[in-house]
Parts: structure tokens; C-alpha cells; sequence
């Protein structure tokens, strides 16, 4: 059986935060998706979204909310924002512009 671990709703919080926010990531998203460097913060939908469904982030689940659209698990969706204990996303776009 595998030691499950339970964390906060506040702990969760502050780490999305930190990861998010911190000087040592090199995409540093002031207001969520754009960072310091010009790279974005990316996450992985482990479920569909359409609009909501959970994401993956930095190795770890969260509630995710699409902003248009759909996405299938797999896909790499942007962080816009977050919101208490839930990120905004929206669709990646694809190489070439489309998306």
C-alpha cells in the first residue's frame, strides 16, 4: 500500500506560489504565463478539460479551469492565473500559430 501524504489547502497555496513566483525558476510568470525570460509556464492535462479537469504541474495534480475550448489529457495547456487552489489555463498554442 503506498504512504498517501496529505497537504493543506494553505501549504498547497503557498507552493504554487513559490513555483510560480520564485527567483530561482527560469519562467517566472509576473501575473501567470509569461516569465521573466519569456518562457511559459506550461502544465500537462492528466484529464480532459472542457472547461474543467486536473492539470499537472511541477510533478503535482491541481484543478484546472480552461478558458475556451477543449483539451485531452496529454496536452500542454499555459497558466494564466490562479485562483485560490485552482489554475486558469488556456490552450497552448501550436508551432506556426495555430492552436
Amino acid at each position: 500500500m503506498r504512504n498517501q501524504r496529505s497537504f493543506s489547502p494553505e501549504f498547497k497555496r503557498q507552493v504554487v506560489e513559490e513555483l510560480l513566483s520564485g527567483e530561482s525558476r527560469p519562467a517566472q510568470p509576473g501575473g501567470f504565463g509569461e516569465g521573466k525570460t519569456g518562457e511559459i509556464e506550461l502544465a500537462v492535462a492528466r484529464t480532459t478539460l472542457d472547461p474543467r479537469g486536473t492539470v499537472f504541474i511541477h510533478e503535482e495534480r491541481w484543478e484546472a479551469i480552461l478558458d475556451e475550448g477543449r483539451v485531452e489529457p496529454g496536452e500542454e495547456v499555459v497558466i494564466t492565473k490562479v485562483e485560490g487552489l485552482k489554475l486558469m489555463v488556456t490552450k497552448k498554442k501550436e508551432e506556426g500559430g495555430k492552436g
